[in-house]
């Protein structure tokens, strides 16, 4: 009887390290997520940007000065 009370005490120990380490896996999940979305943002600005510059040199190209002013202030 004692051996099965120890037992189930390790199991109860055991359980209880599992949860800590899956609440810490999850934590490192969600920051990871929240992280990805910043990149994710992050690079989606940037190519908007891009676009904007290559839009910026085309209307210089062309000699659409206005253009290119509009589009330099929007950058």
């Amino acid at each position: 009887m004692e051996e099965i009370n120890e037992e189930q005490k390790n199991i109860r120990e055991l359980q209880g390290e599992l949860r800590e380490k899956i609440e810490a896996i999850d934590l490192e999940c969600e920051q990871l997520r929240e992280e990805t979305m910043m990149v994710r943002q992050q690079s989606v600005n940037t190519q908007i940007r891009l676009a904007l510059m290559f839009q910026i040199l085309k209307a210089r190209q062309n000699h659409d000065f206005a253009q290119a002013s509009h589009l330099t202030s929007t950058l």
